[in-house]
């Protein structure tokens, strides 16, 4: 029987503790804090072990500024937290590609007929299952999905450290996009924003109690 890492108790405390973060106080992330953060991202799970992702740590004062005109839910966490995080998905990500090919190379697969049964498997799994395999734009949506599982690791990681985040979808993605290009923070023919996180330590307690629906109308056994 293997042994948790954590009691159930300390989960729902860290649960419990997370709320959307508008405003950071001065205090900085420590170095290991954050570095645990980034591994939660880094180690994330992702379909067929693709790993469509990258994590880019905002520092640049300029980037950020060229950044917030376009970027209506981030305004007071781009100037106030401690750390700022990019989460960009891949658009090359179809059967064919090499990040495919290369993603099960990582994984220890060397024999060639072995790789190619694979990579007819994901043609099935991107042309049948999921209709998405000659749209660039479904594919980088598939990617981006996929992003969501590293934000949420990263989001309850930074919990359990007692660090405060907030996720922000609230921007206009194409100004975004051309912004990071033209600073070569991404590549717009192969990558795009997905969404942004934004970490630090909350500057006052929430004003408004946390509301969710009744647990009975969204967990349901069958």
């Amino acid at each position: 029987m293997n042994k948790p890492f954590l009691s159930p108790q300390d989960i729902r405390q860290a649960l419990d503790f997370r709320t959307a973060v508008r405003v950071y106080s001065e205090r900085k992330i420590p170095k290991a804090d954050l570095a645990t953060i980034l591994d939660s991202a880094w180690l994330a799970p992702s379909s067929i072990g693709l790993e469509p992702w990258r994590f880019v740590v905002l520092e640049n004062p300029e980037i950020k500024a060229a950044i917030k005109p376009y970027a209506w839910g981030a305004q007071t966490q781009l100037e106030t937290a401690s750390h700022f995080v990019l989460l960009i998905a891949s658009k090359d990500v179809r059967y064919d590609s090499d990040n495919v090919y290369q993603s099960l190379v990582r994984r220890g697969l060397t024999d060639e007929l072995t790789i190619q049964q694979r990579l007819a498997r994901y043609e099935d799994f991107q042309k049948k299952d999921q209709g998405i395999a000659e749209s660039t734009h479904e594919l980088w949506q598939w990617s981006a999905k996929q992003t969501y599982i590293a934000l949420g690791n990263m989001m309850m990681t930074a919990s359990l450290l007692g660090i405060d985040s907030c996720p922000i979808e609230g921007f206009h993605y194409e100004s975004v996009n051309r912004v990071l290009a033209e600073y070569q923070v991404l590549d717009p023919e192969t990558e795009g924003i997905s969404v942004m996180l934004s970490l630090g330590y909350r500057a006052e307690e929430p004003k408004h109690r946390r509301s969710r629906k009744d647990r009975k109308d969204v967990i349901f056994w069958k």
